[in-house]
């Protein structure tokens, strides 16, 4: 099974995803992290604008945390500047390219298909996705983030009515779920990857320990995105060496 970590970003630091609360999100505290703040940041990395005035740990701090872990071959990160509308993070993908050369990066920065692309794998969310973005099909190298809330998709119904439009890689992405300790929406995994067997379908929200990744992955999933759970150390470096094959 695919390992995925999750790093959500606002404002150039870490914050803590709970229930898809974006409003309420607060900086990240975590074991996983190390000494290096945001204002650090800035003294090693060059100025950053958005950093000014804001501590907390980076997204760097998050990713090395990550590695010492265990050997994690990509991330995901979740620009929430860019989502929000508020202009992506724009150096955020080269400087953990540059310190991390050996790890892919899924970045989710609010892009819709068509836009100019970084150093990473475009994630297109399906909430900021029109009716003419899914009038053709989404890049075959980016992932698609099908959005949930509740029993609600989040984006054109037509997309979710057309699995041919879809990439060979589909998150299932229950924003209620996530880091809410609730386990995850193992119905929907099922429906999604029924809907499109062709597809690498990845689970995201809700994940709280192994026996969640093993139930994930019984209902067609082929990987999960997860933060919470690996913060709070409810699934350990023995959890992940199991579940992955590392």
């Amino acid at each position: 099974m695919h390992i995925i970590p999750v790093i959500d970003v606002r404002h150039g630091i870490a914050v803590r995803a709970v229930a898809g609360d974006r409003a309420n999100y607060q900086p990240l505290a975590t074991p996983l992290g190390n000494t290096e703040s945001a204002s650090e940041w800035g003294q090693t990395h060059g100025s950053h604008p958005k950093l000014s005035g804001q501590t907390g740990l980076t997204a760097l701090a998050i990713a090395r945390g990550y590695r010492k872990l265990y050997p994690c071959s990509t991330i995901y990160i979740a620009d929430l500047d860019g989502i929000e509308g508020r202009g992506a993070n724009v150096d955020l993908a080269a400087s953990l390219r540059t310190e991390l050369p050996d790890v892919k990066l899924w970045i989710d920065a609010g892009r819709r298909p068509g836009a100019v692309s970084g150093p990473a794998i475009d994630v297109f969310g399906s909430e900021v996705l029109s009716k003419r973005d899914v009038q053709t099909p989404i890049p075959r190298g980016s992932v698609l983030s099908l959005d949930f809330r509740g029993d609600d998709f989040i984006g054109p119904p037509a997309l979710l009515q057309q699995p041919h439009l879809w990439p060979a890689r589909v998150i299932v992405m229950t924003l209620a779920r996530v880091g809410a300790d609730g386990g995850p929406d193992l119905a929907r995994i099922a429906q999604i990857a029924n809907l499109a067997p062709q597809a690498q379908v990845y689970a995201a929200g809700g994940i709280r320990d192994i026996a969640d990744l093993r139930a994930a992955r019984a209902a067609g999933a082929h990987g999960a995105l997860i933060a919470s759970a690996l913060h709070a150390q409810k699934i350990k470096a023995d959890d992940l060496e199991e579940i992955t094959g590392l």
